[in-house]
């Protein structure tokens, strides 16, 4: 009987290690695709182009996740997902990663069993309306219609500023981006509410855009950034130091363009490092020593993905603001390579 029991154990704790040891990693590599949980199109972060590939500020870091772990940069299929069914796709393994505009919270960072692994867009909630209404305040839309995403940060916060300014509203709900632009368009709110960036990437695309203004009221915080399923640990570490390898080039002056040459003429410990010159990182997270420095031959450093498809000289036209290097007064900050 001891024996029976023993070797039942034995048995069930060898089933569980097997499950312990399947990991996100492990699924990539055999698939030889990285399977990226998108928006279903927001212009400059995540939207597809005119022959149907995904492009933008979010799908370039999955981009450099691909490169990281597959060698190849468009070894990548997005997933196109709703406020509603982003975290449902992450949690039950239809997707290995988000990044997706999502909101850094407590309650999703805990009840959800999601890890988000690092902000890679520093924001916040606004408004948007057509400059013909007359209002220049959020505080001044008392009585007003309001398109909002459902299963969002932003329904919330919405809820909580005008309940604090004591004004009403009528929330106009829908589901993604494109219908939300459909209705604002066609009359059915007087306001859009979503991220700063948000508004600036939808505004960008309307047919007249000087017709809209974004009023100044910016009432939450939204870190925005890449998501994980909890307990896989490796799988976190190497979206979050994949995205952090972007980070630091730009703060180290490592570009797409000179990456060749500065891995052949640094005397910087930490830059040998990052690009497997010295040592191997790669090994710790089971890569091999050239993954960060394909992460940024990619598509560049943050700064030069972020200058692409939101930055200034682009129709978003997003200033750096809060995601300038903490070097230039911002806080984007990438720990050690070491």
């Amino acid at each position: 009987m001891k024996k029976s029991v023993f070797l039942g154990t034995l048995v069930a704790t060898s089933l569980l290690a097997g499950v312990a040891s399947a990991s996100t990693l492990d699924d990539v590599k055999a698939r030889g695709e990285l399977i990226c949980g998108s928006n279903t199109g927001l212009t400059g972060f995540g939207a597809p182009d005119a022959t149907g590939q995904y492009v933008g500020f979010d799908a370039d870091l999955c981009k450099a996740v691909a490169a990281a772990v597959l060698g190849d940069a468009s070894k990548v299929k997005y997933v196109p997902t709703t406020g509603e069914t982003r975290f449902t796709a992450l949690a039950s393994g239809e997707v290995d990663m988000l990044v997706r505009n999502s909101t850094w919270t407590f309650s999703r960072d805990n009840d959800l069993k999601l890890d988000f692994v690092a902000v890679n867009y520093y924001d916040g909630q606004g408004f948007m309306v057509r400059k013909d209404l007359g209002v220049s305040s959020a505080k001044e839309l008392d009585g007003a219609t309001i398109c909002i995403q459902t299963g969002t940060t932003t329904e919330l916060n919405l809820a909580d500023f005008f309940k604090t300014n004591n004004i009403n509203y009528t929330p106009v709900t829908i589901q993604d981006d494109a219908e939300g632009q459909r209705q604002f368009l066609a009359g059915a709110c007087d306001a859009y509410t979503t991220d700063a960036s948000g508004l600036a990437a939808l505004r960008a695309t309307l047919p007249s855009p000087t017709d809209y203004v974004v009023l100044p009221e910016i009432i939450s915080k939204e870190p925005l950034g890449p998501v994980v399923r909890h307990g896989d640990n490796q799988w976190g570490d190497i979206v979050r130091w994949t995205y952090y390898a972007l980070v630091a080039a730009e703060e180290k002056g490592i570009t797409k363009a000179n990456i060749e040459e500065v891995a052949a003429s640094t005397n910087d410990p930490e830059v040998k490092r990052m690009l497997g010159l010295e040592g191997d990182l790669g090994a710790m997270m089971g890569l091999d020593k050239e993954w960060a420095k394909r992460a940024i031959s990619a598509n560049g450093n943050y700064g030069e993905i972020f200058e692409a498809n939101i930055g200034a000289s682009t129709p978003i036209g997003l200033a750096r603001g809060l995601n300038a290097q903490w070097t230039q007064g911002g806080l984007q900050y990438a720990p050690p390579f070491r």
